[in-house]
């Protein structure tokens, strides 16, 4: 994997210095970690500037959550939390009939789901770029589940590798390499892998 993955988007590789990402779970699927393996991931990408924390919400399993992550070409000067994205990333679309989940997304946008539904089917308007992928049924088949759930959080680094182009899959393999085992390592970035391929993009209109 010694490529650089350019991924769909441009939002890498243009004038755009910090990138704020808002991730939206549920307790038990691991939306902290997910925004902390970016950052590592993103650490690594060459970024100078990089948070990663919780946003609001408790861990209580199945409840909704949220955590965000700053990343900078400079360095970091802001630790407010993030009022409006320019990525968000929902692990469970069930949210989105829940939680606001777009009003905190700016418009032009890039939006980011685990949906077995086409983009068409899900209420994200026009004005925003949509990525999906069925990072459930990734999860299930590399053997990623804890308490007969599915783990979707790694899946949905390799949909966020896809479609914004920020960080490379060797990058989000050497991130994994740093928190996990080398057994989950192969199980996890086989299923970043899987889902890096299935990744779905509708552009705005």
């Amino acid at each position: 994997m010694g490529e650089r993955n350019h991924g769909l988007f441009i939002f890498g590789q243009g004038a755009k210095a910090m990138h704020e990402i808002i991730w939206h779970g549920r307790g038990g699927q691991g939306v902290v970690v997910a925004a902390h393996m970016l950052g590592e991931a993103a650490y690594l990408e060459g970024f100078k500037g990089v948070t990663a924390t919780p946003t609001f919400g408790p861990e209580r399993r199945g409840a909704p959550v949220a955590a965000s992550t700053r990343i900078s070409r400079e360095p970091i000067r802001t630790f407010s939390q993030i009022d409006e994205a320019d990525i968000t990333v929902v692990l469970d679309e069930t949210l989105l009939g829940v939680v606001d989940v777009l009003g905190r997304q700016k418009k032009g946008g890039l939006v980011i789901i685990n949906s077995t539904q086409p983009p068409e089917a899900l209420p994200v308007g026009g004005e925003y770029d949509l990525a999906v992928v069925d990072a459930a049924a990734i999860a299930l088949k590399n053997h990623l589940v804890r308490e007969g759930a599915p783990v979707v959080n790694t899946p949905m680094l390799g949909a966020f590798a896809k479609a914004s182009g920020l960080v490379s899959l060797e990058n989000i393999e050497r991130a994994l390499k740093a928190k996990l085992s080398r057994e989950q390592v192969d199980r996890n970035f086989t299923a970043v892998l899987g889902a890096y391929e299935k990744t779905i993009l509708r552009r705005r209109t």
